[in-house]
């Protein structure tokens, strides 16, 4: 496939621009300026409606297939206009492209976690959409593996200490770190730990729960891929591992950093993570154990006994990895982390629309009906935020998940239900109208 990298100047979300924050290699061009002005009436156009790559007119080459990318709206109406793209993290019920022509497909880029953008994780909101690329392993172009450059990142050993080198570190170093800036999230994690703090030593490096300074020259958030960050991360025998938010496959960079470490995760997040583990015994459940106390106890039993915690370390000193799912996933997807030689999921993203476009005015041409593609629930999908109860002693304060993230994913069920009334209808609305519906009675 021959295409244009993604452009250095468009508006990312920061974790996006982080991820591709690599040498780019410039492609030469596909089309002389002319032929560029020229393909926009020759070429179906796929206009980025809630801009991601800031392209104001590139002609992208998919395999067989070229199409015109977009973030110019004055196209809207074109004929030659055939599907809108749409960044979740930006997307905004203000001025969408309405009405909407049976030809138009929409499609739905959204790599992040529901406290982005609640309401496209319900039924009535996602299910507007022909087109999907999320976490879900369901979503036709699935982004599970986003965070995980390639088999060889998870099985190197250059960062790893032996455990002779670890037990010895133990001297000034607790058996758990955890690294958090971003408190207080959907999934809870820093009420978890909190608890889990009174009965094991956590360092925490984070503003999340405080107890310990990085170095001067680490704490800005562009180090923490750093080759001397990694390094601190690397002393500890375990590393907190807390997602944000509790999504079937939503797999950050919290799992994939301790495992490529060689530290043991001790995760909570995604409920399917085990389909994606690099082996049976790499990873420290949190939902194996009814209260913190018990998870603490049993981190403590590991680090002590050398022969249990090297358990969880055989698959990393041994090159072994015997999950085929994941072994599978790494090798068919068709893009690439950090890889100059492979496009990245943005370029892969906009060549699957290109692509299911194109099939079809192939069916066009040969007089048959068009194929319709359409999203389902499970393509974006998350369980209401739920509260940690640790009892027998509950807690009693009103925590911010209490405060604001369950209310919001409440409320997101009725502007799901209001955004799809308003776009079946298929004129434009105000945001007025917009919020009159959510909030009828």
């Amino acid at each position: 496939m021959t295409k244009s990298p993604v452009s250095q100047s468009h508006a990312l979300g920061e974790q996006v621009r982080q991820k591709y924050a690599y040498p780019l290699v410039k492609k030469p061009e596909l089309y002389s300026k002319t032929k560029r002005m020229q393909s926009k009436d020759r070429y179906p156009i796929l206009l980025w409606w809630s801009p991601l790559t800031g392209e104001t007119g590139r002609l992208g080459q998919c395999g067989p297939d070229a199409c015109f990318f977009t973030i110019n709206r004055t196209y809207q109406q074109h004929p030659m206009t055939k599907a809108f793209l749409f960044y979740g993290t930006d997307f905004s019920i203000n001025a969408l492209p309405l009405p909407r022509k049976d030809y138009h497909d929409w499609a739905l880029f959204h790599e992040e976690s529901p406290k982005n953008n609640y309401k496209l994780f319900q039924r009535p909101a996602i299910t507007l959409f022909n087109h999907t690329a999320t976490f879900s392993r369901h979503s036709h172009l699935p982004l599970t593996t986003q965070y995980l450059e390639s088999i060889e990142a998870l099985k190197s050993r250059r960062y790893m200490l032996s455990l002779q080198k670890k037990n010895s570190l133990r001297k000034k170093l607790a058996p758990l770190v955890y690294i958090q800036s971003d408190c207080d999230p959907p999934s809870d994690r820093d009420s978890f730990v909190k608890e889990l703090m009174a009965h094991v030593e956590v360092d925490s490096y984070g503003a999340c729960l405080h107890n310990r300074d990085l170095p001067e020259h680490l704490r800005n958030p562009a180090s923490m891929d750093s080759d001397n960050f990694y390094k601190i991360l690397a002393q500890y025998k375990f590393v907190l591992a807390f997602e944000n938010a509790v999504c079937d496959d939503y797999i950050t960079e919290k799992l994939w950093r301790p495992l490529k470490l060689g530290v043991v995760p001790v995760y909570y997040g995604s409920p399917s993570v085990t389909d994606w583990l690099p082996s049976n015994k790499s990873v420290v459940l949190v939902t194996g154990f009814s209260h913190p106390k018990d998870l603490a106890q049993f981190i403590k039993t590991l680090d002590s006994d050398d022969k249990e915690y090297q358990a969880y370390l055989e698959w990393k000193l041994k090159g072994v990895i015997s999950n085929k799912r994941l072994l599978a996933a790494i090798k068919e997807r068709t893009w690439g982390v950090q890889d100059i030689m492979k496009d990245n999921y943005i370029d892969a993203f906009e060549c699957m629309v290109c692509t299911k476009v194109w099939e079809n005015i192939r069916r066009q041409v040969k007089g048959m009906l068009p194929r319709r593609w359409n999203a389902e629930a499970s393509h974006l999908s998350c369980p209401r935020p739920e509260a940690f109860v640790f009892s027998p002693s509950p807690n009693t304060h009103r925590t911010a998940l209490q405060e604001m993230w369950i209310p919001s994913f409440e409320q997101s069920k009725r502007e799901a239900h209001a955004l799809r009334q308003l776009v079946e209808r298929n004129r434009n609305f105000t945001v007025q109208e917009f919020w009159t519906l959510v909030f009828r009675e």
